[in-house]
């Protein structure tokens, strides 16, 4: 992979995020589920949402691609009797895809690159196998399953990851009977479960929540629905940093009343002192003299690295805690967000859950480890804005796993990358 070298200077200006992977990934799925014709638009082919398509396909739909517009044909989904669905490295595609392809009856091998085979699966392996489905791992990736999945009560633990909880939201419905997810201990990333059932009622499909527990139906049917796409918050929160440092950026195509998690940004962002202004569809971020603040990073797990960058240019010190499964991303974010910033002059110490940050007025720059993980490059680029020297960042193009013009939009508002 190839450096990018990010020089200081101010983000001024306006622009137009992609929209939300998150969500694009849930409308896909829901659309192939309705085993009838739907569009998913507007859509960012990211490698993470080619990873969806991909295994819809493998699965039996049918999709044509028209601009930013995706038509999913899923009148033959799970007509196949084993399927190989690669997933690439998104981690959000093999847990959303296990216990679909196991509601279809399909005997399914899941296999993925990068650091996706090392991430854990011990969920399903514990789960799974209770209601009908057999696991054959070695520990991560490949995984195979064979059965059809049951419906019952599913015990599943709140604190490892809201993905899990997903793919079986996205499955039990079309079991003949009802089921029920029984969080074992509390539930993080909320934000996400709460996309999950708001994207699948827009599809015809509801989800009772009950003291706690998600009570899923039976033999419900998705329904084919032309599904219209929301901006992405993971991906503005780091341009509405960019202006909390220095400069003015605003953001538009982003919704206020959001189901994302990460639209928390706008109230971290004001508690760190920055000026904010937000519309229904817009929001402003302006700089002013950062103050070190504290964060809860449980239910904001993918805000956490471009959160430290801010924190690195915040007077005193800020603390980021309850951030322990960010250690299993794409790359040990905090060891790798603490090695960037310290190797080009910050002052960022590892907790056990998270992360420790004294302030400075600015970071002399140098050289940066990309750790191919497109949140550690694209934080490390905002983190350039305030360097003295400008930062060298390794593996430039792990952007392309979420966002492939990050580094034209940057430029476009005032940004120095070449």
């Amino acid at each position: 992979m190839s450096d990018v070298m990010v020089k200081p200077s101010r983000l001024c200006g306006r622009i137009t995020v992609p929209p939300s992977k998150s969500d694009v990934h849930r409308a896909i799925i829901c659309a192939a589920l309705s085993k009838a014709v739907s569009t998913v638009s507007p859509v960012a082919f990211s490698e993470d949402i080619l990873a969806t398509i991909d295994c819809i396909k493998a699965l039996g739909a049918e999709v044509s691609v028209c601009g930013n517009k995706v038509t999913i044909d899923s009148t033959k989904l799970f007509e196949v009797d084993k399927a190989f669905l690669p997933c690439r490295e998104s981690g959000s595609t093999v847990r959303f895809f296990i216990p679909v392809a196991a509601a279809g009856g399909v005997n399914g091998v899941f296999d993925g690159k990068g650091r996706l085979p090392s991430r854990p699966m011990n969920v399903y392996t514990d789960l799974l196998p209770l209601h009908g489905v057999e696991c054959i791992t070695c520990g991560g990736l490949p995984f195979e399953i064979k059965g059809k999945l049951r419906p019952g009560v599913y015990d599943v633990p709140g604190d490892v990851s809201s993905q899990f909880i997903t793919g079986l939201l996205f499955a039990l419905p079309l079991l003949d009977g009802d089921s029920v997810i029984h969080l074992t201990s509390p539930l993080q990333s909320k934000g996400y479960i709460d996309m999950t059932v708001s994207v699948q009622k827009q599809f015809g499909v509801i989800i009772e929540i009950k003291d706690g527990d998600y009570i899923v139906k039976g033999n419900q049917k998705y329904i084919p629905t032309d599904y219209v796409t929301e901006g992405d918050w993971s991906q503005a929160a780091f341009f509405l940093a960019a202006g909390a440092l220095g400069g003015e950026v605003e953001v538009e195509g982003v919704k206020k009343d959001s189901c994302q998690g990460d639209k928390e940004i706008v109230s971290l962002l004001e508690k760190f002192g920055a000026e904010v202004e937000q519309t229904d569809y817009s929001v402003k971020c302006r700089a002013k003299e950062l103050r070190a603040i504290e964060i809860d990073a449980s239910q904001i797990p993918d805000l956490v690295p471009v959160l430290t960058v801010c924190a690195a240019f915040a007077n005193g010190t800020s603390r980021i805690y309850n951030a322990q499964r960010v250690r299993l991303k794409e790359s040990d974010r905090l060891a790798a967000i603490r090695e960037c910033l310290n190797s080009c002059g910050a002052d960022v110490t590892e907790t056990d859950d998270g992360l420790l940050i004294s302030g400075k007025p600015s970071i002399d720059g140098g050289k940066a480890r990309g750790f191919n993980d497109h949140r550690i490059v694209m934080s490390m680029a905002v983190a350039a804005l305030k360097s003295k020297s400008g930062i060298v960042i390794s593996d430039r193009e792990s952007i392309t796993k979420s966002y492939n013009e990050f580094f034209e939009d940057y430029n476009s508002i005032g940004g120095l990358s070449d």
